[in-house]
């Protein structure tokens, strides 16, 4: 199997794209290939398989919706509830502007279903996903457990979810808004 990081990454973009425009059937080697413009047997050179090309698709989707630490630092929450409704409103708006690695995510949700391979690598990465903003979140000092912020992950993923496949069921307002009634209502009506 061949190295180049970079090369890896690009046909693992490439994959993301081939996945969110036609779907897992579609994934093929191949089509990696094309999609990146490189030479037919590329892909080959970097994944045995195609089961091998999903699984690290999988997870170069989530390297990808990561914010970089700048963004990271900017998130630090101050404690009041219109810094909180803000910083939950541009997670949904940069999750949402990468709408291929969120229509290729969903795509491989559901291709884990039968690749337990598939599932272990996305299983893995949720839950350190999940994990990792209950504990930004209960270090902030913020009010709210656990379970306030998971079932808010929860529910912007769906928000996200209808943004991208039906766009016109919400306006940006009416999505901003629930955004900032889901902040207020599971932090309890309190003050943050």
């Amino acid at each position: 199997m061949r190295q180049n990081p970079a090369r890896r990454a690009a046909l693992l973009d490439a994959a993301i794209e081939v996945l969110a425009r036609e779907g897992s059937r579609g994934l093929t080697l191949r089509a990696v290939d094309k999609e990146a413009g490189v030479p037919i047997g590329t892909a080959s050179n970097y994944f045995n398989s195609r089961d091998t090309l999903l699984t690290q698709a999988g997870a170069r989707v989530y390297e990808r919706l990561i914010p970089d630490e700048a963004t990271l630092a900017q998130m630090a929450p101050t404690g009041d509830i219109d810094t909180v409704v803000e910083l939950l409103k541009e997670t949904v708006n940069r999750v949402s502007s990468f709408r291929t690695g969120y229509l290729a995510l969903l795509e491989l949700r559901l291709e884990a279903t039968r690749r337990p391979e598939l599932r272990e690598v996305l299983t893995k990465r949720v839950r350190t996903d999940m994990d990792e903003n209950v504990a930004r979140h209960l270090a902030s000092g913020l009010p709210g457990d656990a379970t306030s912020v998971q079932l808010l992950q929860l529910a912007l993923s769906w928000l996200i979810l209808e943004q991208l496949t039906l766009p016109d069921i919400f306006t940006a307002e009416e999505r901003d808004k629930l955004v900032t009634e889901a902040v207020i209502r599971l932090a309890g009506n309190r003050v943050l």
